[in-house]
């Protein structure tokens, strides 16, 4: 199923009247990280504020939809974003950290995947990695399909 199939679906459904979402994949594994938020493990991400600069494409926003895809560009699911903020790298919290749902879910674990993966796209740009640097923080839930795992852990 392609996006808009799924999109479609989920406005019958849902009621919901438009046709503004944005489709996209998670970076590194899309395919574990679009089935962590399938499972309910995974209610948050976050991405370096360079990027959005960069490119000119605007930072997330409260109340927005995206339909998560997988690495052959199938629609897993659609999120809806509910909490963005942008921080530096250095100050993002275990709580979100545990949200994010890899490894082991620590805020150890979490700056090490992180850096690594920040550092290599940084390196494309020939920039440098540093714990300073912005990140765009955002939690979501799934809205659809409907059968969708409730995550049922609470952060430490």
């Amino acid at each position: 199923m392609n996006a808009q199939q799924l999109w479609a679906a989920y406005r019958e459904k849902s009621g919901v009247a438009h046709d503004i979402y944005t489709a996209w994949a998670f970076g590194g594994d899309p395919d574990e990280l679009a089935e962590l938020v399938l499972t309910g493990k995974k209610s948050a991400t976050c991405s370096l504020k360079y990027i959005y600069d960069l490119t000119g494409e605007p930072i997330p926003a409260l109340g927005e939809y995206s339909v998560i895809l997988n690495s052959r560009q199938e629609a897993v699911c659609i999120i809806r974003t509910e909490k963005v903020a942008v921080v530096p790298f250095c100050e993002v919290d275990a709580a979100h950290a545990f949200r994010e749902g890899e490894g082991d879910k620590s805020l150890a674990f979490w700056r090490r995947a992180h850096e690594a993966f920040f550092s290599q796209e940084l390196q494309r740009a020939g920039l440098a990695f540093g714990p300073d640097m912005k990140v765009v923080c955002e939690e979501f839930r799934v809205v659809w399909p409907p059968d969708a795992a409730v995550r049922k852990e609470v952060p430490v």
